[in-house]
Order: structure tokens, then sequence, then C-alpha cells
């Protein structure tokens, strides 16, 4: 019984570690630093004896272990290698913090409380059966969505999408990348745009959060649709053969018309933005979710003094945002 007396301290000493981890990794991701409590508090509890520490530590990593291949699957960039050495490490910690729960009780420990340990479970693990995390990568949606914001998005149960809505999708041309835009047209829709303004079903759109830094009067993405030669696409680039695509088979009387199952998109930043005048329709199919909430914000820059090096600063006003 001795040597098993040592798990309950080296138990503890595990949590202690993955609370370090998920401090540092809070140094660059802000919300990560909620993660780093409960390993902590497990920690504490179990220095203290109490039995429900070790298994309710063991149960929100059960918790974890069950719900990971879904969030990890989501990705589909995840190498079967890591997923399972994820997984591994998951269940690895399930069995120590299990027998750690049962040497504790046989030795007389505290029970403690469950109930705390099952709400932890809960709300660290079942919201993201819902809801998945991004970060913009790029200044297409300025200034409603920044380069560094990191977003949650809801994922299920299916969105319906509506003029105006922002969504997550897979980019056509490459799935495994994601994007976010706004839903200009939905299926039947005419959409044309004329001097920088869009035009849906025949009437000009009040577009608030729309950005022009500057209007070009002969430009092909501020008078679309228009002849794909203009627009800057690599000739035998697929952008270019999904557009023509598009031009050739759902324009009618100068309007490109959506057609079923289909949505029309583009970015809020109007004049720096790859979306569907330059790669054509999203398929509802690819449709990930709807953004609601910027849970962090970082702004990159150089560091002062630091050559090629980079500094971050949080966005703080722009932390639970919502959208």
């Amino acid at each position: 019984m001795k040597p098993l007396s040592k798990i309950p301290p080296i138990a503890a000493g595990v949590a202690f570690l993955l609370a370090g981890i998920g401090l540092l990794s809070a140094l660059q991701q802000l919300a990560l630093g909620v993660f780093a409590l409960v390993p902590l508090a497990a920690g504490i509890g179990i220095l203290r004896k109490s039995v429900w520490s070790a298994y309710g530590f063991a149960l929100f990593e059960l918790a974890q272990l069950v719900v990971s291949p879904i969030l990890l699957s989501r990705t589909g960039t995840i190498p079967k290698s890591q997923l399972l050495f994820a997984l591994g490490l998951n269940a690895a910690l399930v069995v120590l913090y299990y027998f750690a729960g049962r040497i504790l009780a046989a030795g007389g420990g505290r029970r403690g409380w469950a109930a705390p340990w099952i709400a932890i479970a809960c709300v660290c693990t079942l919201p993201f059966l819902f809801v998945q995390a991004f970060v913009v990568p790029s200044a297409g949606m300025e200034n409603t969505l920044l380069i560094g914001d990191r977003v949650l998005t809801r994922v299920f149960p299916k969105v319906r999408l509506a003029h105006g809505d922002i969504v997550v999708f897979q980019y056509p041309i490459d799935r495994r990348q994601a994007f976010v835009k706004r839903v200009i047209g939905v299926p039947g829709d005419r959409i044309r745009i004329a001097g920088g303004v869009v035009y849906r079903n025949g009437a000009a759109l009040k577009e608030p959060y729309a950005v022009h830094k500057f209007v070009s009067a002969g430009s092909y993405r501020d008078n679309f649709p228009g002849d794909p030669a203009r627009s800057l696409l690599e000739p035998g680039s697929p952008e270019m053969a999904a557009v023509r695509e598009m031009l050739q088979k759902h324009v009618s009387d100068g309007e490109v018309v959506v057609p079923s199952g289909k949505y029309f998109v583009l970015g809020d930043n109007r004049d720096n933005s790859l979306d569907s005048r330059y790669w054509g329709f999203v398929d509802a199919g690819d449709v990930i979710g709807k953004p609601f909430l910027i849970y962090d914000s970082q702004e990159q820059g150089s560091a002062a003094g630091g050559k090629g090096t980079l500094s971050r600063r949080t966005r703080w006003d722009r932390i639970f945002k919502p959208l």
C-alpha cells in the first residue's frame, strides 16, 4: 500500500503542472486562463485530501476524452498521431485521478463536494458541442472583425442564414480553410454592384458596416458582374475557374442570380476582401456556423527595438463584444 500512497501527491503535482501550462497559454490567449483554474483547484483539493477533488478532475478529463474527437474532427487538419496522443493523455489522466480518489478514500480522506465538479465538467465541455472558436486571420471583415479577433461560432443546431448575417464557412476552393464573410444574397436573390453600391433585387442596400477606402469607377470589384479577366485573378487559378462558372451560368440581365442551396457573400472591407466576387457562391453544406461573440482580441505588431520580432497587445475594448 505504501507505493500507492504516493499516487495522490503525484496527481497533485501533475495538476499543478497542467495549471502552469494553462497559465502560460493564457499569455497567448486570455480565455484559456479559465481552464487553468480547474487543475489548480484539483491539485489544492488533493493536497487537502479531498476525495472528490481527485474524482472530479477524473470526471473532467473523461468529459474531455469523450468530446475531443468531435471537436478535433471539426478542424479537419489534426494529424492522426496528434489526435491519438491527445486521447491517450486524457485517458491516462482519467486513470490517474480515479485511483488517486480511491486511495484518498481508503486513507480516510474527506469526501468533499461532488456537485461543483459535475457542474465544472458540464460547463467546460458541453458548450463546445454547440460552439466552435475561430481566429480572424485577415482584414476582409474590417472594421466589424479585426485581424487577431477570436470569435465563438454557433455550429449546432444547424444555422439558418438571413440577409446581413455574418457566417463562417469552408472556403469552397480549399475546404481546409475557414472564411468569415457577410451574407448578401440568399437563394433567388439578384445581386449587382455599381460604383461600389450593392443592389439586391433592384434596391440599393444601406450598409453601415461596409468599409470603402477607395472606390474605382471602372474596377471589377466595384462594378459586378463584369469581365473576370479584369479581376486580377490568375488566369488558370481555381478561383478564376469558379468565378467564370458562376458568371456563365448564373447571370441574367446584368445581375447574378443566387441558385438554390447557395449564398452570395461579401467582406465588409469591400476593397480588400476575397469573397463571392472572386470565387463564386458558398454552398449551404459548407456553412459552419454564425459567430456571436468576440471572446479575445490580440493585435500584433513589431516589438520596439526587436528586429523581426512580434509583440502582442490585447484589445480590451473588444473582449466579450457581441456580434
